[in-house]
């Protein structure tokens, strides 16, 4: 009996998982669309499918091939059907040739991206935050060639940790505390970049001699005790993740964004409440919540609670007479996860957004 009840149990599970990853059209999708300048494809899939992240499914992209399919401006796309009533995007007019042929391509034209890499790329390649535990075992800065602190370039800082010489390094100063709004636990510490440097002299602690770091770029005024982290040259950008709606469990807030703006739009970069300790992967697509605001019936009609007399908010300011919907209002990919926080982009937004909107999963 047990058997059946979780056969029952996981065969209900799989058909939602499946149902959650089957591709479903727009009622108003069209037939074919002009790829237009400043486009990606998530845009375009976007045009085409009410679940965007699917994008790969709709391409048909195999992960095993090396750009199978490079999608320029002016590109004319045409939405098809398999032999098992599937959608997929084709390029080309109708009448399809199977023959080889060469695309002509200006020396300025690229193909497009899944999403504008220039808006994540400094995060990708920079760290964003640390926890005290990982400050607490970070190198720095002890001096420099100068003796002092500086604001310029092309000076050199010695580091107490033995660097690899040619490898690029961040310098970063230890920032503000970063708080959930709901547990009040710290999540760690926001670090702010100040330069960068490159190894050229390698120490050895073990007989007190430390690196030398030649600063090869500055943002702010570098001073010792500034910590000391490898560039991620190489690590991936979100136009090779796989993109996925989110675990079902999901469930945060934004906490904060990068603008440090009160709201803020597609393509803006924000930071949630979610990392590894709850399974947030890069590549995790969320949707964006907002509940409307309370209200209460009041003698002059309905009110909203934060903008009523006191008066009427006799019995707590969380006081409210009915239960106001939750609506969704856009969605945001996750590109970049630490332990309990994760750095994430707007990827659509029906009304701006702000700090303390829900994430769930889709």
């Amino acid at each position: 009996m047990l058997i059946r009840i979780f056969s029952l149990i996981f065969g209900i599970f799989m058909s939602l998982s499946l149902l959650a990853n089957e591709l479903t059209l727009k009622p108003d999708a069209p037939k074919s669309y002009t790829v237009k300048k400043g486009d990606t494809l998530w845009d375009i899939s976007g045009v085409f499918l009410n679940q965007a992240w699917l994008w790969p499914k709709l391409w048909r992209l195999n992960p095993e091939i090396n750009n199978p399919h490079l999608i320029y401006p002016g590109d004319e796309l045409r939405l098809v059907f398999d032999a098992q009533g599937q959608p997929m995007l084709v390029k080309g007019k109708p009448e399809l040739k199977w023959s080889p042929k060469i695309r002509q391509q200006s020396k300025n034209q690229m193909p497009i991206n899944t999403l504008p890499l220039q808006a994540i790329a400094p995060y990708i390649r920079y760290d964003s935050v640390k926890t005290l535990a990982e400050l607490e075992h970070l190198p720095y800065i002890i001096g420099s060639d100068k003796g002092y602190k500086s604001s310029l370039d092309g000076f050199k800082v010695y580091v107490n940790n033995d660097l690899i010489i040619g490898q690029s390094y961040a310098i970063y100063h230890k920032g503000s505390a970063i708080v959930d709004p709901v547990t009040a636990d710290n999540l760690g510490y926001n670090i702010v970049l100040v330069g960068t440097g490159k190894a050229v002299e390698r120490g050895d602690i073990s007989k007190k001699l430390p690196s030398t770091l030649y600063i090869d770029g500055v943002k702010r005024e570098i001073h010792s005790g500034a910590f000391v982290v490898p560039v991620n040259d190489e690590q991936q950008y979100p136009a090779v993740f796989t993109m996925r709606a989110s675990a079902k469990n999901t469930k945060g807030l934004i906490i904060s964004s990068v603008t440090k703006l009160r709201e803020f739009a597609k393509f803006d970069v924000v930071m949630i409440n979610q990392g590894t300790k709850q399974a947030v992967q890069a590549g995790d697509v969320l949707t964006v919540s907002r509940k409307s605001p309370a209200v209460l019936n009041t003698d002059s009609g309905p009110e909203y609670t934060h903008n009523t007399s006191r008066w009427n908010r006799i019995g707590g300011d969380n006081r409210a007479d009915y239960d106001m919907p939750t609506e969704n209002i856009g969605q945001v990919m996750v590109f970049k996860v630490y332990d309990s926080v994760s750095m994430a982009l707007v990827i659509h937004s029906e009304k701006a957004l702000r700090v303390l909107d829900g994430v769930i999963a889709p």
